[in-house]
């Protein structure tokens, strides 16, 4: 049987510009901070996050991989699965995202709603109903 540590399972890199110096949106939703590594001028390298079990990361932009300000785009979509989508929805805005669409009850089983956080990640938030 696999403990929590040794279970396959996916951890998100979310690229941020560099020289961010503030992730608090996360917390603020949230998620909970494991660590932050901080360069020399106090801006955010990366800091591992989790939500209910769910880990990500941020990362400060390195080599070739855009983050969606200078991408002038999406350049992923977080599906995160949630046992109540309106509360983490409502959170999220309070905290400082922009509704994309609502929470809403789809045909094929699911309520789904989405919102782009302060960097430009667009999140999926849904539960299968």
């Amino acid at each position: 049987m696999n403990t929590k540590d040794d279970a396959t399972h996916f951890a998100p890199e979310l690229h941020i510009p560099n020289e961010t110096f503030n992730i608090d949106f996360y917390t603020k939703f949230g998620a909970t901070e494991h660590f932050c590594l901080r360069n020399d001028d106090g801006s955010i390298h990366v800091a591992e996050l989790e939500i209910n079990g769910a880990i990500f990361h941020v990362h400060e932009t390195m080599r070739d991989a855009l983050e969606p300000i200078s991408a002038k785009g999406v350049t992923s979509v977080i599906g995160l699965f949630v046992p109540d989508v309106d509360d983490l929805m409502h959170k999220a805005i309070r905290a400082g995202a922009t509704e994309i669409n609502p929470a809403t009850d789809h045909d094929y089983g699911y309520r789904q709603g989405m919102f782009k956080d302060p960097f430009g990640h667009y999140w999926q938030i849904q539960k299968k109903i």
